[in-house]
């Protein structure tokens, strides 16, 4: 599965470190925040994002569909977008080169900048499947949103380390949507910022199951997969969802070129992180774009702009991570 996520993220690498970058330094005249696929929570707060900076911080900014955090890491290193947004585990793979889809190169050229929110992994079914537990999709065929988003990279691995055998089907957050009312699919895993537009729209239009994983499951992904963190669906989160789903996540953040000059990188972090009202109305996940949550981050450099304000803000950033 792996391989073929590698294919076309190989592609991409390679026009990014063809491409001439400005001098480093110069003021972009716009900037392109690199999202994800339509239905899905990037995609809506990405938006959100774009429409804060350009109203707020007098900054040009735009979005672009991209295939997720994996596409995102290969474009804001190459330089062919100025800004993007990914999952710590995504980040983590990256930095270090460890995963198939890095091809051993380590994108270390990625910095920090403020944090967005938790990405919780979870399952939705149609009621009429009969599917009861993460379990019996073994032999099923399950939606995992593209290859190159955060659930197309680690449902694979988490399925594997599992030892459930289910045939992996790719594609935008609402195309798998689409797929689970035709019957293509049983299953629909995802993973974004809650509530996700899709599932809300699936719940919407017939009776659904949500699943997610025991408790030994969870032991067993964590030993196997440790930038995995424990995280929470509440109950509530979807009509149909009547109690908590314990689950795992990994955290996101916005992310951008160590490059970007440290006043426009300044006036992104300080802008979204003292605007939550505006953030929250565009999308309930941003209520934990908050400052407190800078240490989500373990291991990725800040960019010298968000140090800046971190800083400011009376908080001493761990040299690691300057």
């Amino acid at each position: 599965m792996l391989r073929l996520i590698l294919r076309p993220l190989a592609a991409i690498a390679l026009v990014a470190l063809a491409w001439q970058p400005a001098p480093a330094g110069a003021q972009p005249k716009s900037l392109t925040l690199g999202t994800a696929s339509v239905g899905g929570t990037y995609f809506i707060y990405g938006g959100v994002v774009a429409a804060l900076l350009t109203e707020k911080a007098g900054l040009n900014v735009s979005t672009q569909q991209t295939q997720g955090p994996n596409q995102n890491v290969i474009l804001v290193e190459g330089k062919q977008i100025e800004l993007g947004m990914t999952t710590m585990g995504i980040a983590l793979q990256a930095w270090n080169g460890t995963s198939d889809w890095t091809q051993g190169k380590k994108f270390q050229g990625i910095r920090a900048l403020f944090p967005m929110y938790d990405t919780p992994f979870h399952f939705i079914t149609a009621a009429s499947s009969g599917i009861t537990s993460v379990a019996q999709l073994n032999g099923k065929t399950v939606g995992v949103g593209p290859k190159a988003g955060t659930p197309g990279t680690y449902y694979p691995l988490m399925f594997e380390a599992l030892g459930i055998k289910a045939t992996i089907r790719n594609g935008g957050a609402s195309d798998m949507g689409g797929q689970l009312g035709d019957g293509l699919i049983q299953c629909f895993a995802f993973a974004a910022g809650l509530p996700i537009s899709v599932f809300t729209e699936i719940e919407a239009q017939r009776p659904v199951r949500f699943l997610t994983f025991t408790d030994a499951e969870i032991k067993t992904l964590k030993a196997k997969l440790p930038e995995l963190s424990d995280s929470l669906i509440p109950k509530g989160t979807y009509k149909s969802l009547g109690e908590d789903h314990k689950t795992l996540g990994v955290y996101n953040f916005a992310i951008a070129h160590k490059d970007l000059p440290e006043d426009v990188a300044y006036r992104i972090v300080k802008t979204v992180l003292e605007n939550n009202d505006a953030m929250v109305k565009g999308h309930a996940a941003a209520v934990e774009t908050v400052l407190a949550n800078w240490t989500r981050n373990s291991f990725l450099p800040f960019h010298p702009g968000a140090v800046r304000y971190l800083k400011e803000k009376g908080i001493t950033v761990p040299a690691n991570l300057m």
